[in-house]
C-alpha cells in the first residue's frame, strides 16, 4: 500500500483536486484517493483536520507529512519527484506557469460562480452570464491570446500542469454552450484527451 493519500472531494468536481490527481498520474505516483463528503462537513471533523491544517481539499500525506492547497501540493510533488515533469524546466517559463495557476486560482470569480465545474462534470446549467461573468470571460480571453497562437497545443512547449488548470476553465464556458475562441476550444480539446485527465473526468460520481 502507498504511503501517499490524496483527499479529495467527494464528488470528484473540484479542479484544484484534479489538479493534483493529474500531476500524480503524471509521474506514476502511486496514491490512496479519499474522498471527502464537504457537504457533511467531514472536513471539520478532527480526524481529517489533522491531515489537512486549513481543513479544505485537496490534502496530500506523504508518509507523516500533510500539505494542502493545490498549488503548494504541485510544487511538492514536483520538487520531490523531478522525473516526468509538470512545470517547464526554464526558470522564467516555470514562473510564468505557476503565475497562471495562482491568477486562475484567485481571479475570475464571477466567471467560476455561474460556470462551476458542475457544468463539467455533471452537465448542470445555469443562468446566462452576468455583465460581470462576461468581463471575467474577456479577461480569461484576453490572457490565453497572449499565451497561445493559433494551433499552439501547449502553453510552453512541452505540457505542463498549468495547461490542465487553463483548459479546466475554458471548459466550464464550452460544455455549457458559451462561444470560445476556435483557437482557444481547440486548445482546450486537445489538453482535454490527455490520458490523465481522463481518469479523472470518467471517474464515476454520485448524484449531485
Amino acid at each position: 500500500m502507498s504511503e501517499f493519500k490524496l483527499y479529495v472531494d467527494s464528488h470528484y468536481a473540484s479542479p484544484w483536486a484534479m489538479a493534483c490527481f493529474v500531476v500524480l498520474q503524471e509521474k506514476g505516483i502511486a496514491a490512496e484517493l479519499i474522498s471527502i463528503n464537504l457537504d457533511a462537513a467531514e472536513n471539520k471533523q478532527p480526524e481529517f483536520s489533522k491531515q489537512s491544517r486549513t481543513q479544505r481539499v485537496p490534502s496530500l500525506v506523504d508518509g507523516d507529512f500533510s500539505l494542502s492547497e493545490s498549488s503548494a501540493i504541485c510544487e511538492y510533488l514536483e520538487d520531490t519527484f523531478p522525473e516526468n515533469p509538470v512545470f517547464p524546466r526554464d526558470k522564467k517559463a516555470k514562473a510564468q506557469a505557476r503565475q497562471i495557476q495562482a491568477w486562475i486560482r484567485s481571479d475570475l470569480l464571477a466567471l467560476r460562480k455561474l460556470r462551476p465545474t458542475e457544468v463539467i462534470f455533471y452537465g448542470k446549467k445555469y443562468e446566462p452570464l452576468s455583465a460581470e461573468a462576461l468581463v471575467a470571460v474577456d479577461k480569461l480571453f484576453s490572457v490565453a491570446n497572449t499565451l497561445l497562437k493559433p494551433g499552439q497545443k501547449n502553453l510552453f512547449g512541452d505540457w505542463c500542469i498549468a495547461d490542465m488548470d487553463l483548459a479546466v476553465m475554458l471548459q466550464r464556458l464550452m460544455i455549457h454552450g458559451d462561444p470560445v475562441p476556435e483557437h482557444l476550444a481547440a486548445y482546450a480539446n486537445e489538453q482535454w484527451q490527455r490520458p490523465s485527465v481522463q481518469l479523472w473526468v470518467n471517474k464515476q460520481r454520485p448524484p449531485c
